[in-house]
């Protein structure tokens, strides 16, 4: 079965809202909002990818908050109403962030940061059991190969945990380089049928990072510019980036999920269309599911305006 099966095919991310955020009640509050997904379901989209961090989730002294969990059921309503389907997304734990400016850090070595892990996501399943309209990824984007058989015995557990409430859902596990197609190979057999695969792509770098103050490598340029005719981004280089991905899934019958793409707002609009429709073919073909980075601001945002000239053409390739 592949995740399209189940309802979640075409979706985009509402990075920013209780992630990666200054968790000020404004934010929380009207970031997003129900008429957003409107908006979404417009689109002709069947589910966004809701990243949540656990501070959101959790109070200060590490319990479960009524006040969180209120705010991601209210969102989960919003999209219900609309026939969107729900991909929670626990994009920061206690210990660990993909983002070191976070400070997060510890998580792999602590069985205490991992109970919590365990206990928020016990949590999670038994307020969002509800396997037509609502998946669940474990963890965004491990960065240290390092660490990936601790990262395999955690997530083992916690899906055991899960299932012992919600046997149902689907449960999305990524891999270590920030949940690279490459890496994928290297976690653990998938525990049931509903465990899926899940991977992201900004390739290439150059382009769709364009501009990016935030990558920590000191060769990334930041003043280069790349357009998408010098960037050589064909269909041919998507069907090799996945080529691995794709070929571990299928050997052992997992679907596969592609929970971030996209292209940061100082590549063109017109670029932009370009990026979307040669990856969508390969997508396309193999039947990957997917979400899009990012439904607002983020530096990627879809709905913002200087995407208006070209979001009825960019919208048919998510």
């Amino acid at each position: 079965m592949e995740m399209k099966d189940y309802g979640f095919y075409r979706g985009v991310n509402l990075g920013g809202w209780f992630s990666q955020c200054d968790y000020s009640k404004e934010r929380l509050d009207h970031f997003i909002e129900e008429k957003d997904m409107d908006v979404i379901a417009g689109w002709g989209l069947d589910h966004v990818r809701l990243p949540m961090d656990y501070n959101v989730l959790e109070t200060a002294d590490g319990e479960l908050s009524e006040e969180g969990f209120g705010r991601i059921a209210r969102a989960v309503e919003w999209c219900l109403k609309r026939g969107l389907k729900v991909v929670l997304d626990l994009h920061k734990t206690v210990g660990y962030s993909f983002d070191i400016g976070y400070k997060e850090s510890g998580f792999f070595g602590s069985a205490e940061y991992q109970e919590r892990f365990y206990r928020l996501w016990e949590g999670l399943a038994a307020r969002f059991n509800d396997p037509e309209n609502i998946a669940f990824e474990l963890l965004n984007e491990v960065t240290d190969a390092s660490v990936i058989d601790e990262w395999n015995r955690i997530a083992a557990e916690c899906i055991r945990r899960i299932r012992a409430i919600a046997p149902d859902s689907l449960i999305l596990v990524g891999s270590y380089w920030n949940n690279s197609p490459d890496a994928v190979k290297d976690l653990d057999l998938p525990a049931d049928d509903r465990v899926v695969y899940n991977f992201h792509c900004y390739d290439p770098l150059d382009f769709t990072h364009q501009g990016a103050t935030w990558i920590p490598d000191p060769a990334f340029d930041i003043n280069r510019r790349v357009a998408f005719e010098e960037a050589d981004i064909t269909p041919e280089y998507f069907e090799q980036r996945f080529a691995s991905a794709i070929e571990t899934a299928k050997a052992r019958g997992a679907a596969l999920y592609c929970g971030e793409y996209g292209v940061i707002d100082r590549a063109t609009p017109e670029d932009t269309v370009k990026w979307f429709r040669t990856i969508n073919e390969v997508l396309e073909k193999h039947g990957i599911a997917r979400a899009a980075w990012s439904y607002r601001q983020m530096d990627f945002g879809l709905s913002d305006a200087r995407l208006d000239g070209v979001r009825n053409e960019l919208i048919k390739y998510l």
